[in-house]
């Protein structure tokens, strides 16, 4: 009988996990990424609809976070929220889109514009079919348009979570990872600072943009580069020179004296 040796057994068990993710990434990501993400944002809305006086913790979270405010936090965070949207995300998009252009990256130039201008439409006719009122629990300039979700966590998560796709395969993407990830996270407690959302808008909004990106990407699969074709692969090979007729091959001998 052959001894139980626990190393050799997490190994095995490491090595079929990883195989079995690599035949299983798409549809695990489909879950994980797509459906998952929709699940929340339908509770969400779902609870939303029904309960028009708001959400419990909703109230709750935003009371802790207005018991922190100070004159420095009152000016830098109405400055810093706008990064979310017109200051910082459109410009950026905008600036990326033009770069895929030059480089001629054709998948991502495709893939970008989809994703960003998506999470906005989406965000759009969301606000309008919900129709939830924004909070009015301290004093702060009315916002026109509704609240649930909110289009600045869409935009911005939007906009990271495309940003991470794109650099995927590259050594940057650790830096979007945690860059972007503070960046999410600090535009959300903006716009509970303020007062103009609740703590839901913000996590409907994150995961409607997370749901709609991968989604895309899915679709569009802009990470995967398209291989030659047989046809192609045949003609580099039949045209290409073997090293036994270069090296057979002699230069043409002059008879001119």
């Amino acid at each position: 009988m052959q001894p139980f040796d626990p190393w050799d057994r997490l190994q095995s068990f490491i090595y079929f996990l990883n195989r079995w993710l690599q035949r299983n990434w798409q549809p695990l990501l489909f879950l994980f990424g797509t459906y998952v993400p929709l699940a929340i944002f339908a509770v969400l809305a779902m609870q939303i609809w029904q309960l028009e006086g708001g959400l419990s913790w909703d109230v709750a979270i935003m009371q802790t976070i207005h018991a922190k405010t100070n004159p420095m936090l009152d000016r830098i965070v109405p400055i810093w929220t706008q990064f979310g949207t017109r200051w910082g995300v459109f410009p950026a998009s905008a600036l990326i889109a033009v770069g895929l252009l030059y480089a001629r990256r054709w998948r991502f130039l495709t893939y970008w514009p989809i994703t960003v201008s998506g999470c906005g439409l989406i965000n759009h006719v969301a606000k309008l079919w919900l129709h939830r009122v924004r909070p009015s629990l301290w004093e702060y300039p009315p916002v026109p348009e509704f609240s649930f979700p909110s289009g600045h966590a869409m935009a911005s998560m939007g906009f990271v979570a495309a940003l991470i796709v794109l650099t995927w395969n590259t050594n940057w993407r650790i830096w979007v990872w945690l860059l972007g990830g503070f960046f999410v996270v600090t535009i959300g407690l903006t716009r509970l600072y303020l007062g103009v959302h609740y703590p839901s808008d913000i996590l409907a909004g994150s995961m409607l943009s997370i749901a709609w990106v991968i989604g895309v990407s899915l679709i569009v699969k802009p990470l995967i580069v398209k291989p030659l074709s047989s046809n192609q692969s045949s003609n580099q090979t039949s045209t290409s020179p073997s090293p036994q007729s270069s090296c057979s091959a002699s230069p043409p001998v002059s008879t001119k004296i």
